[in-house]
């Protein structure tokens, strides 16, 4: 397929086409502004909580220090939520014990299996 001089001269004149680049420049512009939202809105929960402790502002940081206080009061102080803790604690080993006897137990099916085929 051959190109002729007038085709040419038409792919020159829209390349050269003030609207068309800045048509391009916009879109460019556009998708870059969209990543940039998405990576602000996509933040890692380690980078949040980072900025969170670290925002050297001295009354952010003195408001935070007093919630934190705050709640380790409530936490120490209240029997209820003490127990709440030490159940749901107690629950997490145990449900972590009865995982690991599963495991010990496939570990042992899967020995004897291979020992019967031997």
């Amino acid at each position: 397929m051959m190109i002729s001089d007038t085709n040419l001269q038409n792919l020159d004149s829209i390349q050269d086409n003030p609207y068309i680049q800045q048509e391009k420049a916009n879109i460019g512009q556009a998708r870059e502004e969209q990543a940039n939202q998405q990576d602000k809105q996509s933040k890692n929960p380690k980078d949040v909580l980072s900025s969170f402790f670290n925002s050297g502002n001295t009354q952010q940081d003195f408001l935070k220090g007093a919630l934190i206080g705050a709640v380790a009061t409530f936490v120490l102080t209240n029997e209820d939520v003490q127990r709440a803790i030490f159940k749901g604690f107690a629950k997490f080993t145990s449900l972590l014990e009865m995982g690991l006897e599963e495991l010990k137990e496939r570990y042992e099916d899967a020995k004897a299996e291979v020992d019967s085929q031997q």
